[in-house]
């Protein structure tokens, strides 16, 4: 899922675009993706787009008369921006968003369409669509550590609850832990001050550095390449690869459709943290330490 800095640049790229430019009109592919039916997406059409916001993970269109169109990419949804009028592909288009320099165009891969267009009116209505997580770019230190420790939850669901902190997804969240040496199923209120002021700096850091990586590999173009696993991370999606910092093999947890990776070296003290499914297969055959782990394997 597209988080904070793919959003930032995605809408950087399209205020070079869209900004001030007139919505000619607004093809869907799939019924399935408006999410409201007032004011009616109709409503839109003709009227000149007066800004773009980040609003947690979703991207939101200002137009004319206070209408908002507001994208949520989920998982596989991803924008393009094509030549004026190009038709919608296949079973991948969900809508196409014409304009008299070009066309938005935004697609989803694979067979769970999950990807959703709302139509809102007036900020009340934007604010409806707004989990309410604190801004950390935004926020100081004391107001990062009351909202982190609002609730008691391991530290991996507290950085991706949206309802605690905006715009933060299971690749950045990995390695943002990796960053602050911090194991992602440490509880909140046992943290120290000196290790939330340590995960603090290293939200900032690691948002604030990957949003100038991606802008500087997009540069004048349009980010076509989204995904959550880049080169350069330090553990997401690096299972079984080496660790930048100390060499030992990236570790994971497999929970639903999700993972986390992590560090045990660098994390957890050389502690293996206990996969749902695998933990519960090997019982007491499952290995403690990296060193236990490595046994095995020889």
């Amino acid at each position: 899922m597209p988080e904070l800095p793919d959003i930032v640049v995605y809408i950087e790229a399209l205020e070079r675009r869209i900004l001030h430019k007139e919505l000619e009109r607004v093809r869907l592919g799939s019924p399935f993706l408006l999410r409201t039916t007032a004011p009616p997406l109709d409503t839109a059409a003709g009227k000149r787009v007066q800004g773009l916001r980040r609003v947690g993970k979703r991207i939101a269109i200002g137009l004319e008369d206070d209408l908002w169109l507001v994208l949520h990419l989920m998982i596989a949804g991803r924008l393009h921006w094509r030549k004026r009028g190009i038709g919608l592909p296949g079973k991948r288009g969900l809508a196409a968003f014409d304009f008299a320099d070009g066309t938005l165009l935004l697609t989803e891969a694979g067979s769970q369409k999950r990807a959703s267009l709302h139509v809102m009116a007036g900020e009340q209505g934007l604010r409806a669509l707004d989990p309410g997580g604190l801004e950390v770019l935004e926020a100081d230190a004391e107001a990062f550590a009351v909202t982190l420790t609002s609730a008691n939850h391991t530290l991996k669901r507290a950085l991706t609850d949206p309802r605690l902190f905006s715009g933060i997804g299971n690749a950045y969240s990995d390695e943002i832990l990796h960053r602050a040496q911090l194991s992602p199923i440490t509880l909140t209120r046992k943290l120290s001050a000196d290790e939330i002021a340590r995960l603090y700096h290293a939200v900032r850091e690691t948002l604030l550095e990957w949003v100038e990586r991606i802008r500087s590999e997009t540069g004048s173009g349009f980010p076509e390449n989204v995904t959550a696993f880049r080169e350069g991370m330090a553990v997401h999606g690096r299972y079984g690869k080496p660790c930048p910092h100390c060499g030992a093999k990236v570790q994971r947890i497999r929970y639903a459709s999700n993972e986390t990776n992590y560090c045990a070296r660098c994390q957890t003290g050389d502690r293996l943290l206990a996969d749902r499914s695998l933990s519960r297969l090997l019982r007491e055959d499952w290995p403690r330490t990296l060193e236990e782990l490595e046994s095995l394997r020889r």
